[in-house]
């Protein structure tokens, strides 16, 4: 059914100013109860960790951006909406605490992956203990038109209505999700009252945000601050097929002259993928880290992350990844570094800041050994000095690498190799020598801030569990 038709049917009855005034702007409809569940329902119910998960459509009409100047690698892009829209209705997912009193007023608003021919919320997945434990709420937004056209293609008893016109107004309908939420937070967030409203995308979805942040963002100010995961050298088209093609330079800074704080987080293969152009210098709105031994994705994302709780589980089954690496069909086994929980550090720390204004602490570049080709610097065991550092790389039990081939996202997954026994006993003489030391990296990151004090205990409680270095 059209959008237009929808609108008039849902509500002919208030008269007809009223309709023409609302087909104006968006209008959401929900919460969506079935058939069925929500295609980003996760493995484990999340009423087991005291939140609820509701799903909400949001139909309206979407503007496209043309530039009113050359776009330069600065990032500071002027563009104008283009005067004729085009009709849309997409979804968003919203995870709130069941318990009001433990809602901590943030919002992480995702811009969902789809990288992998569907929506997937990649931050929520490797960083959602963090968003439980401290009470955020958590929406999901498909922005893009490959993830919604699989929904209507494999759901279409659910999702038939759905409509995308293309990416080009991708930016426009991430908007709008935001106006949303700030307009009619009460029934959305069910009662809750948000405060502050984050953006965050990883990957492709990061790119899709260096646009956003650098064109269009200072046109609506709806986000109040964003984390940028994962991101290329430049961003993503501005405007692409129906519309007229239009690519942004590579490379290309975050603009500096934001209000908002931005912070970037890079695991070792993004650096070296984006050969530097992405690297820029911190400043009083601007932060990124760069984390030693993780790759883009890795052993938690692939093996963990879709049924983590939080109860500690998910450290013993990542240290027990270093020692028997996961085999997940590409040439080496795949990282199982530290990403997750530094990502999570990253948010608590982009959420205070945005909070009260305290800033995230400077992390030091990864060390280069080259830059053309860009290598980096690695220790006596191969692992990558300088940057986020961990105890998984500071104490080490394997080499942790961004390297990897084979089939489909192989080159995104990092290996690792774990160390021979005759090794860790040349390292560790006893197994209370090895927990020794993994305690000591474990302080120096928390004081750091690059780890936070429940992710320490987990780590700690996990390398006391194993019988290294045995």
């Amino acid at each position: 059914m059209p959008v237009g038709t929808r609108y008039v049917k849902r509500l002919s009855s208030i008269g007809v100013v009223a309709v023409l005034a609302l087909l104006a702007s968006s209008c959401v409809f929900g919460p969506i109860t079935g058939p069925g569940s929500s295609s980003l329902t996760p493995q484990f119910d999340l009423g087991s960790v005291g939140y609820r998960r509701t799903e909400f459509f949001l139909a309206g009409q979407a503007a496209s951006y043309a530039p009113t100047a050359p776009l330069g690698n600065d990032g500071k892009w002027q563009v104008a909406p283009v005067s004729k829209k085009a009709p849309f209705e997409t979804r968003f997912i919203v995870d709130t605490p069941t318990d009001p009193f433990k809602f901590n007023g943030s919002v992480i608003v995702e811009w969902n992956n789809v990288s992998a021919g569907a929506d997937l919320p990649t931050d929520w997945l490797m960083a959602h203990n963090e968003f439980i434990r401290r009470g955020y709420a958590f929406v999901g937004v498909s922005a893009q038109a490959v993830g919604v056209d699989q929904m209507k293609a494999t759901r279409p008893d659910r999702y038939s209505a759905l409509s995308h016109p293309g990416d080009s107004y991708s930016y426009d309908m991430f908007t709008q999700v935001g106006q949303a939420l700030r307009n009619e937070s009460s029934r959305l967030f069910g009662g809750l009252a948000p405060q502050r409203f984050i953006a965050t995308g990883e990957s492709q979805s990061a790119g899709r945000l260096v646009t956003y942040i650098n064109a269009v963002h200072p046109l609506v100010h709806v986000y109040d601050g964003f984390m940028v995961h994962s991101r290329g050298a430049g961003g993503s088209r501005l405007s692409q097929d129906p519309m007229p093609e239009v690519t942004v330079p590579s490379p290309a800074s975050i603009r500096d002259d934001l209000d908002e704080p931005v912070m970037v987080v890079q695991a070792e293969g993004d650096v070296i993928g984006s050969n530097l152009g992405a690297r820029q210098p911190d400043t009083p709105k601007f932060r990124e880290w760069e984390l030693a031994g993780t790759s883009h994705a890795d052993a938690y994302t692939v093996a963990v992350a879709h049924t983590d709780t939080g109860d500690g589980n998910g450290a013993v089954r990542m240290l027990g990844f270093m020692r028997e690496p996961l085999n997940a069909g590409c040439e080496l086994p795949i990282n199982a570094g530290p990403h997750h929980w530094e990502l999570q550090a990253a948010f608590y720390h982009l959420e205070k800041w945005v909070r009260d204004g305290t800033p995230p602490p400077s992390a030091p570049q990864l060390q280069l050994a080259s830059t053309t080709p860009v290598v980096l610097a690695r220790d006596r065991y191969g692992n990558a000095l300088g940057g986020v550092r961990s105890p998984q790389v500071d104490v080490p039990i394997a080499t942790l690498n961004s390297i990897n081939s084979g089939p489909t996202f192989c080159r995104l997954f990092g290996s690792t190799t774990p160390f021979s026994a005759v090794q860790l006993a040349a390292l560790y003489p006893t197994h209370d020598d090895f927990v020794s030391k993994w305690l000591t990296s474990i302080s120096k990151n928390l004081f750091s801030g690059f780890l936070l004090p429940e992710d320490a205990t987990e780590l700690f409680n996990a390398a006391a569990a194993t019988t290294i270095p045995n």
